[in-house]
């Protein structure tokens, strides 16, 4: 029987004589290892095992709500430890002093962003890419854009606008 190097924990084991590619060695870890490897490159290559593995994910969330605040409870070292790298990342995001990156290489989403300068009206608009000459092409697009972060008032205002919106359509858009 001819002596390989498994691929996972570098010792020297015999191969199979029935397995003439085997790279691994037979501990469960290696087994283990193998299998782990084999997942994330189909995963990689063929959309179809990728799209079937995140759907059976969602399936299976769906079918146990409650087991990540179950293991959380029963776990306080994994939580701890998630506490600690979040801390890590956070810092990783800021410069000196503490200050945010003025680059947002933290690439953390603020719950409330800021207001932009030119507000956005809801409406119907014309997207026509301009050209290095400043041109616009005859390639174009028409596109609807829908204003979901404006602030109203009170929810009966907002609830009023929106079923006009619903009934009528958006106002025209300024020319």
């Amino acid at each position: 029987m001819e002596r390989r190097r498994c691929a996972a924990c570098s010792q020297v084991s015999r191969r199979r004589s029935q397995a003439r590619g085997q790279r691994y060695c037979g501990s469960p870890g290696c087994r283990r290892e193998r299998r782990r490897r084999w997942q994330r490159d189909k995963r990689g290559s063929d959309p179809d095992y990728r799209h079937n593995q995140a759907r059976a994910q969602r399936a299976w969330a769906a079918a146990h709500p409650d087991y990540w605040r179950h293991y959380g409870l029963s776990h306080p070292e994994y939580c701890e430890r998630n506490r600690v790298q979040q801390r890590q990342r956070d810092r990783r995001g800021q410069c000196c002093a503490g200050e945010p990156d003025r680059e947002g290489a933290g690439g953390l989403a603020k719950m409330a962003p800021s207001e932009p300068i030119l507000p956005m009206l809801s409406g119907i608009y014309r997207m026509v890419p301009a050209t290095a000459t400043g041109l616009a092409n005859m390639a174009s697009w028409t596109v609807k854009i829908t204003v979901l972060s404006r602030g109203y008032g009170s929810f009966a205002e907002a609830r009023r606008i929106l079923q006009r919106e619903d009934s009528i359509g958006p106002r025209d858009p300024p020319c």
